[in-house]
């Protein structure tokens, strides 16, 4: 039996993250996006709202939730500033190889404190020679005695100038590949270990992003998640858990800007005719409502599969690569119904637009999302006909 329906807990906590985001986060995403600076005090009020770091279990002082209930946060927070919650959400991700390959003890050591106050731990696999290519790690640890050092650099890094702790990937033997691969829990404070400067962005200006760079960092060997050589398996299964996410990031923006469109037509006239008489503006709201409805299903599938079956890899990679495909195509199209006016920044279309492009590109970009499914088509698929039938028969049929 297939069942749509929220329970009445997670409808209270859609409720909540909902008016979190009209209230805290739309008033001020013109200010943050235009300053580039970081909205600490919007992520401290989250935090202090509840609605931050939601799948820490509770044995660890966490709420315990599931993925479906983070991707319904993530969709209303998204829709309220993309930038601000990809600074919020980089805490699940950073957190995410932890739940996955850690030890009671690191669970207890890392995770219960960022319950306690707020803290920021940030995820690094990306370098600046590599990104959706996991296993191209050139970062590179060596063991000596009871502690690894890590030299290298990592890029692209959400929260790195924030953050208190750092999950990181790093090669025992970067020739050897996925099979060399490692992750490690890594302090911030390390000697060693510096952070760069937030670069400049196209969009999710108010989410911090930065390099870091390691040189000679000892890490300690109980700081080592799973054991030497688990590093792809366990960031493949942070990705499967955090994917659909990005999903639920792109249905919320989707969804701002369908509203903004629709608002906008409802008053705006042309012709003699306020735009919403023209089938042409219809026929792209609807497209719009389409693509956000497809979108959001897909990712409650891939979140529902996380949280059943703990694998979502294929469904996951169906909802990221469609969602974020769906909210680019929405905010192009959203700016164009405003015409001049959502080219310019006092309406928030061009922020949208964006904004947008970005979840193409991280967690997976959209033709890696499209290498994984062309895979599973060809390599895991199980086809519905046992064996495909002879096409063409002239013969006719004698029952």
């Amino acid at each position: 039996m297939i069942d749509f329906s929220l329970t009445a807990e997670q409808f209270a906590l859609q409720k909540k993250a909902r008016e979190f985001a009209q209230q805290y986060m739309i008033p001020y995403a013109h200010y943050y996006d235009k300053t580039g600076e970081f909205p600490l005090p919007i992520i401290r009020k989250c935090w202090e709202s509840g609605l931050m770091n939601l799948g820490i279990p509770k044995e660890y002082g966490g709420a315990g939730l599931g993925i479906i209930d983070m991707c319904l946060v993530v969709e209303e927070m998204a829709a309220g500033c993309a930038g601000m919650t990809t600074s919020i959400y980089a805490n699940s991700l950073g957190a995410e190889p932890i739940l996955v390959a850690g030890t009671s003890e690191q669970k207890e050591k890392y995770l219960r404190p960022l319950t306690k106050e707020l803290k920021f731990i940030s995820f690094a696999t990306s370098e600046p020679g590599m990104g959706s290519d996991v296993a191209g790690i050139q970062t590179h640890a060596r063991k000596e005695g009871n502690h690894y050092v890590l030299n290298g650099s990592k890029f692209w890094i959400t929260n790195a100038p924030y953050a208190d702790t750092f999950t990181i990937f790093a090669s025992l033997d970067p020739s050897q590949r996925h099979k060399a691969l490692c992750a490690f829990i890594v302090d911030a404070d390390s000697s060693g270990l510096k952070t760069g400067r937030p670069v400049e962005k196209m969009g999710h200006r108010a989410s911090a992003t930065s390099s870091v760079m390691l040189k000679d960092v000892n890490v300690p060997e109980e700081n080592l998640l799973g054991s030497e050589g688990q590093g792809f398996l366990i960031a493949m299964s942070t990705f499967a858990m955090t994917r659909p996410a990005i999903a639920a990031f792109s249905t919320g923006l989707a969804r701002a800007a369908m509203e903004f469109a629709r608002e906008y037509v409802n008053k705006r006239e042309a012709f003699g005719e306020k735009l919403r008489k023209f089938e042409v503006t219809q026929f792209k709201l609807a497209e719009m409502y389409m693509k956000i409805e497809a979108s959001r299903m897909l990712y409650l599938k891939a979140a529902w599969e996380a949280d059943t079956i703990g694998d979502s890899t294929v469904a996951a990679s169906v909802a990221k690569a469609f969602a974020t495909d769906a909210a680019m195509w929405v905010a192009s199209e959203a700016v164009q119904l405003h015409g001049g006016y959502g080219y310019i920044d006092q309406y928030p279309l061009e922020k949208l637009f964006r904004d947008a492009k970005l979840y193409q590109i991280y967690e997976g970009t959209s033709e890696i999302q499209r290498l994984i499914l062309g895979r599973h088509v060809l390599d895991g698929y199980d086809p519905a006909m046992e064996k495909i039938p002879r096409w063409g028969s002239m013969t006719p049929p004698d029952f």
